[in-house]
């Protein structure tokens, strides 16, 4: 019982050390073989609510992203590639009590042992890319990727570079 106990904490572990989970979704009477070209969309980029370097940094991720997958840039694109984010603060309040006795913490103890609060904050952000059939102004695919965010200037291009990788590595999608 113990080492199943173990190996389940074990998983969980490994699981939570996944810096961005990712997800996608597309119209499955889609063939998506013909599409060669792209271009952004720029009405639903202005949207994102987000710096305007950070729009840079996700633009530039998502060019080098589609580049190295055989894609070009277009001005008659097959497909429009817009994206938008989500961002929310966790907060998880962690509390630890030791002793023996009735109650928790200070005052209740016979042994007057105390407890430990700890509060960490972190926000968690959203990257929703939406890829769009230029013709039929239908959108086709959409993909997610979900972590942490760093506030860390040095570290953004890197973290955004990551994100846009992780959520393209699932376009163009394969059939099953």
């Amino acid at each position: 019982m113990k080492k199943f106990a173990l190996l389940t904490v074990s998983i969980l572990l490994l699981a939570s050390c996944s810096s961005i989970r990712v997800n996608s979704d597309y119209d499955k009477q889609v063939d998506f073989t013909p599409y060669k070209t792209y271009a952004f969309y720029k009405t639903g980029i202005d949207k994102a609510e987000i710096s305007d370097l950070d729009k840079k940094r996700i633009l530039r991720s998502i060019d080098e992203t589609m580049i190295a997958k055989g894609f070009s840039k277009s001005e008659t694109p097959d497909l429009l590639i817009s994206f938008f984010t989500k961002e929310r603060e966790e907060v998880n309040v962690n509390q630890f009590n030791a002793g023996w006795g009735y109650g928790w913490g200070w005052g209740w103890n016979p042994f007057l042992w105390g407890g430990n609060t700890t509060v960490t904050r972190h926000s968690e952000g959203t990257l929703y890319i939406d890829i769009i059939d230029a013709k039929k102004k239908e959108l086709i695919w959409q993909g997610e990727g979900e972590g942490v965010l760093t506030k860390d200037t040095h570290k953004k291009d890197e973290m955004i570079k990551e994100f846009v990788t992780k959520i393209l590595e699932q376009y163009p999608p394969q059939k099953k």
